[in-house]
């Protein structure tokens, strides 16, 4: 286990993801070094995603309050380290990435990093939009943000398994939860005052399911309206906008 403030809770905040969860799971119990705790957030899952976090003897709470960002408000919360990694329940981290995201946040001047992500399914890894992801992380702010940009502040999502430190988090009052998308981003901003906003350069593996669903062109027309939504201040109907994919 690491010292005391070098602890790693990895958060994972969770809905009807059953089809998902197995191998979310299975990737968090096979983390080397292990993290220092393991959390699952519920927001009201009817399928047997609780069932399945259960049967892994992981601790699993129901957050008060529906939605990803007070399901990860609540969790910070909760959580006993002092950094927190947020994972999707449809992604995979790399082996070693308690080792990773301890030697990134070392450096006093992150304030928010995160993994890179690789979107992929049964089909393999879809390099194109894997490509305008990263990409992503610039014009992004470019386009919404410029007076950030400038600063070279990095807008990251939340298939990137962002990480941060449970203290400033807290300070900056964590997610808005009127968001159901962009909350990552959100954080970025926010923490953005404690330090440069990184990508570290190892993968996050994250399911393709959305752009398999909408398919290639109505996905990135989706992440682009909503994005663009977001930094025009229409918070709360971005559900509206977001269909569900589990």
């Amino acid at each position: 286990m690491a010292d005391h403030m070098n602890r790693v809770t990895i958060l994972i905040p969770m809905l009807n993801e059953e089809l998902a969860l197995p191998g979310t799971l299975n990737c968090v119990r096979s983390l080397d070094p292990p993290p220092d705790e393991i959390l699952v957030i519920d927001g009201g899952s009817t399928d047997n995603s609780i069932k399945l976090v259960k049967a892994e003897n992981l601790q699993v709470l129901t957050a008060p309050k529906k939605g990803r960002g007070a399901q990860i408000n609540f969790g910070v919360d909760q959580a006993q380290s002092e950094i927190v990694c947020v994972l999707h329940a449809d992604s995979i981290l790399p082996p070693d990435a308690v080792a990773v995201i301890r030697k990134t946040m070392a450096d006093g001047k992150t304030g928010l990093a995160s993994f890179t992500p690789r979107l992929a399914g049964p089909q393999g890894t879809r390099w194109g939009s894997t490509l305008h992801n990263w990409i992503k992380t610039w014009y992004a702010p470019l386009l919404t943000r410029p007076h950030l940009f400038i600063r070279g502040v990095r807008l990251l999502f939340g298939d990137h398994a962002m990480f941060f430190r449970r203290e400033q988090f807290l300070e900056i009052g964590g997610c808005d939860e009127r968001l159901v998308v962009m909350e990552e981003a959100d954080l970025c901003i926010k923490l953005s005052r404690f330090g440069k906003i990184r990508m570290v350069p190892r993968w996050v593996w994250t399911s393709d399911r959305r752009i398999t669903a909408w398919g290639r062109w109505r996905a990135n027309w989706i992440y682009l309206k909503v994005g663009m939504m977001w930094a025009m201040g229409a918070r709360e109907r971005l559900a509206d906008e977001y269909p569900d994919i589990r």
